[in-house]
């Protein structure tokens, strides 16, 4: 259910397949655009606000795990509760170039602008933007600027940006700046969503200097101890007579050029950013690190940074890249352009989130935004996690290890709550559990079985048992011992093992009884545990030793594992055939829809919890997402009666829910509804579903939108590593869908048309899928397989 279906993308954004492009500038749609617009390597981004300042809602710039801490403080305190807030900081912004002609300043807002285009380029991974000025005094100023922010280089950025006057000569000033930020306007408390603006000032002046056109600043925390320095360089070339001024102060630098403009002859100004933190060195040697940095790519020339960054968008494209065709616009109502333009503003997005995230995770808004406080949470295992496994696995390597770096506070965070092994935090920067609301945060266990349901999909992706057995068997064993010192073996539930007091991925329903997500969840977690440390035994018995030295492992403690997972408890009823999302589920009053105005959504901003807590209502799908990811587990009918049921429950409040319940109507044929929620998954930022993109794009929806098409359209399975497709597709579908997966370092293409299937091994040796129920082996002599397209 979809009560906020504003699926119609702003006017003026024409389609383009490789790019999203504004044709006019909409002042009304700021705040949107600067996210949607927005450059970020995974290391480092900043929002798509203009290089002259503004107009703008957050002229944002954000480095991925620089934050400042902070007390957070209860109205009655209680033992084990979160004690620290974590927020990830608005830092330094040094992309403003200010552009003044005739004295005149370019200001987007009152400018007669006489063209305008502003295009994020997917093909070259830039933001390119051309302008044309007419001035009070009839000059015709054309404005040119492209800015990256480089996959190949974590720590820069750069920015073109050409003016030329067209019809006369003019004094032309262009002032090049930087600034720390200053706190901010204080968000609405009624949404929990948006971040913490913090009353004083956060970022506290360490050094600042200047040699040339260069100027360096640098910027610490006071809780976190954390190091920012940002350095900026420039390059002008221009035939016009010209000067420059360098000046700088404690929190900022500028660099004002001076030029006699003639007309017909460009002006071109090169600016280099850089961006380097540290937990750990001296402001002085993180300053040293920048300026190394400069001096490297400044001799290189914007030129080279350019041509990387094509190079890799290239590559990415090659082993990521979604394709569709023959779209029915009447039934999507989109065309096949509008389709293929939002997955790849999706799938680009994603890159930008994670691609650099090394030694650090993904926020849930990426670095588009402040939203959530630029936290981790269980959105990188169950909805990226899929997707960078099958197209840049060692990115999703990188995200596992960054959680196994985390694992001695998730064991201090277990013994707070008075359990054995370790608890992950629900939402966290540094490690340390950074939710205030324990119903909603701490109380969702899941989060622990999440992420070794991530990893188990990566090692049987890739073959990466050295991971496992690094890395990935003493996070097994903690998460087990924690699940087993959780649950207990309950006479009332005939001895099985059940799991109270716990909140499943459903933020409406909190504090229950054998959740069955978190059940189901838990059980894979158990198995994997005890199978590995009896592969470790048979295997690697070196390894093995070494981990009973680290953890203290009891090999007794696998076999009470398989016990526990063996006779897990999971709800069911008979009666109806439903699966209760818990076991006080189905005695609830259901929640009166029917006179709930579409206004009073999402529930969580208009209603006390307690009051949502007492109803059938549900923010995000929770007994269907396990359907979908242990789907071996039920069987078809199964999933229909239970997608039935809870499909009218589910508000839709949740960005993650519409991609999930998309691949469920496929797989039981409800293709209508499939339709509709794929549409509100794929445009949940490009049409603002949830009237809140300002605050950043929704990167988990982004991984979902993936999997809609993979995992849904393409049928793809998984489960325990073995590849297999069922494409689904309703009798009269014309389209075509190809998608390539990397599985174990050979690369597969799939291309499903109305009638046949075609699977070819682009790179590889041997590789065997299953398609339908038909075992297929694809070689280098016989690379590529046409089977028929079964229709319902």
């Amino acid at each position: 259910m979809l009560h906020h279906e504003r699926l119609k993308p702003p006017q003026d954004y024409t389609p383009d397949e490789w790019s999203l492009l504004e044709k006019r500038f909409h002042p009304e749609f700021i705040a949107q655009t600067e996210a949607l617009f927005a450059l970020a390597n995974g290391y480092f981004g900043m929002r798509g606000a203009p290089e002259e300042g503004g107009p703008c809602v957050q002229s944002g710039t954000f480095v991925n795990g620089f934050y400042e801490t902070w007390p957070i403080v209860y109205g009655e305190e209680a033992y084990g509760f979160a004690r620290t807030g974590q927020t990830m900081l608005n830092v330094t912004d040094s992309k403003i170039i200010r552009l003044f002609v005739d004295d005149e300043p370019f200001d987007l807002a009152s400018a007669n602008l006489r063209y305008y285009e502003r295009r994020l380029n997917m093909k070259s991974g830039t933001l390119d933007r051309e302008i044309l000025w007419k001035t009070p005094s009839g000059k015709e100023v054309q404005v040119k600027s492209r800015r990256l922010i480089s996959f190949h280089q974590r720590h820069m950025a750069a920015i073109s940006y050409q003016v030329t006057l067209l019809n006369a000569e003019a004094p032309v000033v262009i002032s090049s700046e930087m600034v720390s930020p200053q706190p901010g306007v204080k968000p609405s408390e009624a949404d929990p969503r948006q971040a913490k603006i913090f009353a004083g000032k956060v970022l506290q002046h360490r050094a600042s200097y200047a040699q040339n056109r260069r100027i360096v600043l640098a910027h610490g925390t006071e809780r976190t101890q954390m190091i920012l320095a940002c350095a900026i360089d420039h390059d002008l070339k221009t035939d016009c007579p010209h000067s420059y001024k360098t000046s700088y102060t404690e929190d900022s630098g500028q660099v004002v050029f001076t030029i006699d403009a003639r007309p017909q002859h460009p002006i071109y100004l090169y600016k280099y950013m850089v961006y380097h933190t540290s937990k750990t060195a001296t402001s002085d040697a993180v300053c040293r690190r920048a300026e190394w940095t400069l001096d490297r790519v400044v001799g290189q020339g914007l030129d080279k940074l350019l041509a990387e960054q094509e190079q890799f968008m290239e590559e990415f494209w090659q082993r990521s890249d979604l394709r569709v065709s023959n779209i029915r616009a009447e039934r999507t109502r989109l065309t096949t352009v509008e389709l293929q333009q939002a997955i790849r503003v999706n799938l680009f997005h994603i890159l930008q989130a994670s691609a650099k995230a090394e030694n650090n995770g993904v926020p849930a808004k990426g670095l588009t935004g402040q939203a959530y406080e630029g936290q981790y949470f269980w959105d990188t295992e169950v909805y990226l996690l899929p997707f960078l496994i099958y197209t840049s696995p060692q990115t999703a390597k990188n995200l596992l290890r960054f959680r196994y770096g985390m694992l001695d506070q998730a064991r201090v965070r277990a013994r707070e709550l008075s359990h054995r092994g370790a608890l992950f935090p629900w939402r966290t920067i540094g490690g340390e559990e950074a939710s205030a609301y324990y119903a909603a945060g701490t109380a969702q266990y899941h989060i622990n079985a999440d992420i070794m349901y991530g990893l188990r999909k990566y090692v049987n992706a890739t073959g990466d048992e050295e991971f496992l057995f690094e890395c990935g068997a003493e996070m097994l064993v903690e998460t087990a011992r924690l699940w087993y010192d959780l649950g207990f073996f309950s006479a009332r539930k005939g001895g099985k093992f059940c799991i109270n007091g716990v909140t499943g991925p459903d933020e409406y329903n909190t504090v229950v009884n054998n959740n069955t997500y978190t059940n189901l969840m838990a059980r894979e977690n158990l198995r994997y545990a005890a199978e590995t440390v009896e592969a470790l035994q048979i295997k690697k018995p070196e390894v093995l030793q070494a981990l009973i030295r680290k953890t203290g492992l009891d090999l007794a403690e696998a076999e009470d594992w398989r016990r526990a997972a063996d006779n897990m408890y999971v709800p069911f009823d008979a009666a109806t055939g439903i699966y209760p999302q818990d076991d006080s589920f189905l005695d609830r009053e259901p929640w009166d829809f029917k006179n709930v105005p579409e206004d009073r959504y999402p529930l969580l901003l208009f209603y006390h919890p307690l009051n949502i807590y007492r109803h059938q209502v549900i923010k995000q799908a929770d007994v269907i997402l396990a359907m979908f990811l242990l789907g071996h587990e039920f069987s078809l009918e199964a999933k229909r009666r239970n997608f039935e049921f809870y499909d009218p429950l589910t508000t839709g409040d949740s960005s993650l829910s519409s991609c999930i319940e998309a691949i469920i109507a496929l797989e039981i044929g409800e293709f209508d509804k499939a339709v509709s929620y794929g549409r509100a998954a794929l445009l949940m930022d490009l049409a603002d579903v949830g009237g809140n993109v300002k605050d950043g794009c929704h990167i988990a929806s982004m991984g979902g939108t993936w999997m809609l098409f993979t995992y849904g359209f393409g049928g793809l399975r998984d489960y325990d590593g073995r590849l297999s497709f069922r494409p689904q597709r309703s009798p009269e579908e014309q389209s075509t869908l190809q998608f390539p997966l990397t599985y174990r370092g050979q690369v597969l293409d799939v291309h499903i048309s109305p009638d046949s299937t075609t699977y070819t091994l682009r790179q590889g040796k041997e590789l065997v899928i299953c398609h339908e129920d038909e075992v297929i082996s694809l070689t280098q002599a016989n690379p590529a397989v046409i089977r028929p397209t079964l229709k319902p």
